[in-house]
């Protein structure tokens, strides 16, 4: 009953990872998804986002304007952290509650939390593996220009905000490369899925 983390910068190509995981049969819970169920209309976590930043952040219909919300604390670390402080717990116990229901399903299963902020929120979690997404900056960069419509000051500067990649590298396991195609993006994660026992045992040595 493994329980890994996949994490990656901003257009890493992790997304991909986690598609070809799941097709091998792994239970996939995705960490920003997580944090858009914790912030529907009603939830305390919404409450508590609209009290430290203003109604503004809220839509008509009463929903999370994330663009507001994005606009509001972007580039400011103080607004970040209050943020995080609200929405991180949150997130941290439901995914807790869905590890265990996976596991009470299947106690077989390989769970697989893709998490975009692992170095800088849940590094410290008890994961038996951790998988890093890693392409070079210049390629991310290029994909979120070309893919995502950024321009390319928006581009660099989402960049910039996310930890460096060193310091996700410095915590992988094993890193998958996804600066070349889909398909050499996927073989790489066949060979981590059919070599998954070793890279699990590699590590238990290591801790």
């Amino acid at each position: 009953m493994p329980l890994v983390a996949l994490t990656g910068g901003i257009a890493s190509g992790k997304s991909t990872i986690a598609r070809r995981l799941a097709d091998h049969g792994a239970v996939v819970v995705d960490a920003d998804q997580l944090v858009r169920e914790v912030q529907t209309p009603g939830s305390p976590v919404l409450a508590a986002i609209a009290a430290a930043f203003g109604d503004g952040m809220l839509r008509a219909d009463g929903s999370l304007d994330r663009a507001a919300l994005g606009g509001r604390v972007f580039g400011d670390d103080d607004a970040i952290a209050r943020l995080n402080a609200i929405v991180h717990p949150a997130v941290r116990e439901e995914s807790a509650r869905r590890f265990a229901a996976a596991f009470a399903a299947d106690p077989a299963a390989v769970v697989v939390y893709d998490v975009p902020l692992l170095v800088e929120a849940r590094v410290e979690d008890p994961w038996e593996l951790i998988v890093v997404a890693h392409a070079p900056a210049e390629v991310r960069l290029r994909r979120l220009v070309e893919l995502r419509g950024l321009s390319p000051a928006d581009a660099e500067a989402r960049l910039a905000s996310q930890v460096p990649d060193e310091a996700r590298l410095r915590i992988a396991d094993v890193v998958v490369d996804t600066s070349g195609t889909h398909d050499d993006t996927n073989r790489q994660v066949d060979e981590l899925w059919a070599g998954l026992d070793e890279h699990l045992a590699r590590r238990a040595a290591r801790t």
